[in-house]
């Protein structure tokens, strides 16, 4: 329940916003804010769990998702500066981030195994939403050729992190 639950709150705010779910495409500045504010989530979390994690696993899943995350941001930064593009802030990424801080609540909530266990329940579902709107949304609306090629990148990383968090989840039952 708790994994369909945050699937269905992520894909919802992912895809939900007023450009995205009247099929209008997002502009290259807004997927980068989108992209960026995804990542930011996920280090904010990882941190919460490299502190909160009982589970030496868990810790070391949280260690890997902020060191990943930060390095494709930092990429992604790099990128707009070179590009002269400023990325902007639009109802997805604004969504994305109230609902992230009140996950970030909620599972602050919780201790030892059970917030291990909700944790990476919740990492599984964010990564396989993010992975959905990476190749379903994103990626098709991005024009410029380095901001696709940047997030092709990043979602064969995400990927990577859904399966390693799958296992992880695996291992805590």
């Amino acid at each position: 329940m708790f994994v369909r639950l945050s699937i269905a709150v992520v894909t919802l705010s992912l895809l939900g916003s007023a450009a995205l779910a009247q099929g209008a495409k997002p502009t290259d500045p807004q997927i980068a804010h989108i992209a960026y504010t995804a990542g930011v989530i996920d280090i904010n979390a990882a941190k919460q769990a490299e502190s909160k994690a009982s589970s030496k696993e868990v810790k070391a899943f949280a260690q890997d998702m902020a060191r990943d995350h930060e390095a494709v941001n930092k990429q992604a930064l790099d990128l707009v500066k070179k590009l002269k593009v400023t990325p902007e802030d639009n109802d997805t990424s604004k969504t994305l981030s109230k609902q992230a801080a009140d996950k970030l609540a909620e599972l602050g909530k919780l201790k030892g195994a059970e917030y291990d266990k909700a944790y990476i329940a919740n990492e599984v579902a964010y990564h396989k939403a993010v992975n959905s709107a990476l190749e379903t949304q994103l990626i098709p609306a991005a024009s410029n050729p380095e901001l696709k090629s940047l997030l092709q990148t990043g979602l064969k990383l995400f990927q990577g992190h859904q399966q390693h968090a799958e296992h992880v989840a695996a291992s805590l039952k």
